[in-house]
């Protein structure tokens, strides 16, 4: 079986002209709603999207095998830095699309919510959000955004005692999160996608060394892509780890990691540098990677080939990546 924890939803047009009416009347009308029905999400579900390479959603899973998916919010369409009551009225317009999409195809999804990170409210605040979509909709866990400023101010780093609200909130719940940044807002230097492994790798900076795990020892944490360059660089922190009487190898283990990258040689580093045991099959798929690469006839984000390619996997290792480790973390 194949679980795919790094999903996003596919949701109808109107959830999106929804969040720009919210923007453009700044709330001035009111919350109103997406007007999402059963058959407008079944229809964005079905339909081949040239966004994703020409296919839909389902068809993308069905041919990489993936039995299960577990999905959160587009990132980049979460608007966190914008004013807090339009933030939490999206999110929470947002979580309640991926819950119907999970009833509508209850063998296939299930839920990781989003937050409405805004700023301008503290995050006890946010996780009132977060335990409604766990106790209501059952969800499985949680999307956390490291940066809710969303390039345009310095947040507190994941280690400062301002995330502990968070943190109390996933271990009362026994939820994991899910570590991905949102957008980046101009002037940045940064695109999007490059500030999410910018953030990515801030995050397992600041925990991997950080009490936060003494003083929550239940906290389960995965980080998107890969862990960020964490991996690729994990040489230039194992100096201070050893002055710290650890390994940084050692530290690393504290945390999760999911299989979002699109190289071979990628997905490999990230074994051998945490351990299988620490990993999780993540594809995005559909995503960004849902395009043909020339040089294979392969779909670039057709991440269990990859796996597959990997010749020093054993069975039980490629099955711990894409099952045995989701189950256990997620108690699916």
């Amino acid at each position: 079986m194949k679980i795919d924890i790094h999903g996003h939803v596919t949701a109808p047009e109107s959830l999106y002209a929804y969040k720009a009416g919210l923007v453009s009347h700044r709330g001035a009308h009111g919350r109103g709603s997406a007007g999402v029905t059963d058959e407008t999400l079944r229809a964005a579900l079905d339909a081949p999207d040239k966004t994703f390479g020409g296919k839909s959603h389902l068809a993308h899973l069905d041919d990489a095998g993936v039995d299960l998916q577990l999905i959160s919010p587009r990132p980049y369409q979460m608007m966190h830095s914008e004013q807090a009551k339009l933030v939490e009225w999206y999110i929470e317009e947002t979580n309640d699309v991926i819950a119907r999409t999970c009833r509508l195809e209850p063998d296939r999804f299930r839920g990781l919510a989003g937050m409405p990170q805004s700023m301008e409210t503290d995050p006890a605040r946010w996780t009132v959000e977060l335990r409604r979509c766990v106790r209501e909709h059952g969800f499985v866990g949680a999307l956390l955004n490291p940066d809710p400023y969303e390039g345009s101010a310095q947040p507190p780093s994941l280690d400062d005692r301002f995330w502990y609200p968070v943190w109390e909130a996933l271990c009362e719940l026994d939820v994991p999160a899910l570590i991905h940044s949102a957008g980046c807002r101009p002037p940045a230097r940064e695109t999007y996608s490059l500030h999410f492994i910018q953030e990515e790798t801030l995050a397992v900076a600041a925990l991997a060394s950080s009490a936060v795990f003494d003083d929550f020892p239940d906290l389960k944490i995965i980080v998107s892509h890969g862990g960020g360059a964490i991996p690729y660089q994990r040489g230039r922190f194992e100096p201070g780890a050893l002055r710290q009487g650890t390994t940084f190898g050692d530290q690393l283990r504290k945390l999760y990691y999911d299989t979002c990258l699109y190289t071979k040689d990628s997905i490999e580093l990230l074994l051998k540098s945490v351990g299988v045991d620490r990993c999780l099959f993540g594809s995005e798929k559909p995503g960004v990677g849902s395009t043909l690469n020339p040089a294979t006839g392969r779909w670039i984000d057709d991440i269990h080939l990859l796996i597959e390619d990997i010749e020093w996997l054993d069975e039980g290792q490629r099955e711990q990546l894409f099952e045995t480790n989701a189950r256990k973390l997620f108690r699916l």
